[in-house]
């Protein structure tokens, strides 16, 4: 399992969610509480929104707390919304290509959890990747595949639905080809604009996902866990929960992905 944290609000520098708290995404990527591992180092990324519509990107291999470019990165850029995460791979190997956040355009996108059993099905679910963004498939992750095809989707217009339905073919090619639990699934994306996120297990073990409103940086940071060990008021995300942040508002809506079929 991964960690990831996103923000969106007032510009922040972004050393205030990945690496100044005291359970920032770097210490979470050697120290994390809430999942199956507390190491996090198969590489790291940032995805982050200025003055134009495409995010600027920055990822590499190395441990997020191994790399002085990171640190540097973060006490030197301001942005109003940015994703970050830290990985711990499932099984693909490490490398660039293969680190979140995703871009494609003017989205953003990161994951955390997993497809049962995607390495045995790889080229089914990259044949659901329509041609149109098939060239934009990189590396070898289901993460960037249920990207690629939740955008095939209609991730423009219908972001909830897009990503449902792409969850539900994803599930299908589990049951029938892969292995349990079929899917685990938290995920932040955003087009520059609002921030979404989702929380949804095929079984009772979604990954965590929080959010928390400060007033002092009038801003929202919505994250894999609590950045800070002190602040009581996280808010839980309900499994089965999509979630659409903007400005101060937080819409959530559920999350049912549809049409699994499962084979006979």
């Amino acid at each position: 399992m991964c960690r990831w944290a996103a923000y969106i609000g007032k510009p922040i520098f972004m050393e205030e969610v990945v690496s100044r708290p005291k359970h920032s995404l770097i210490h979470q990527s050697h120290c994390a509480t809430e999942c199956k591992t507390a190491i996090n180092a198969d590489g790291f990324g940032l995805a982050w929104y200025g003055d134009k519509p495409e995010p600027g990107q920055y990822r590499d291999v190395s441990p997020a707390w191994s790399d002085p470019n990171l640190k540097s990165l973060v006490r030197q850029v301001r942005s109003k919304l940015f994703l970050s995460h830290v990985r711990a791979s499932t099984g693909t190997a490490t490398s660039r290509n293969n680190c979140h956040p995703f871009t494609s355009n003017q989205w953003s996108f990161m994951h955390n959890g997993q497809i049962g059993g995607f390495e045995t099905f790889r080229r089914a679910g990259d044949m659901m990747i329509p041609d149109e963004y098939y060239g934009e498939r990189r590396g070898a992750t289901d993460s960037e595949a249920l990207f690629l095809v939740a955008l095939s989707e209609g991730l423009n217009d219908d972001p909830r639905g897009a990503m449902e339905r792409a969850t539900a073919r994803f599930e299908a090619l589990s049951r029938q080809l892969g292995t349990t639990p079929h899917i685990r699934l938290t995920a932040a994306f955003s087009d520059g604009e609002k921030l979404y996120a989702v929380r949804y297990a095929s079984d009772d073990y979604a990954p965590t996902l929080y959010h928390r409103w400060s007033v002092t940086h009038q801003g929202r940071a919505v994250v894999s866990e609590p950045l800070e060990t002190d602040e009581p008021d996280w808010q839980l995300v309900p499994p089965g929960t999509f979630c659409t942040f903007e400005g101060e508002g937080v819409k959530m809506e559920p999350f049912a992905p549809v049409g699994v079929a499962v084979a006979a």
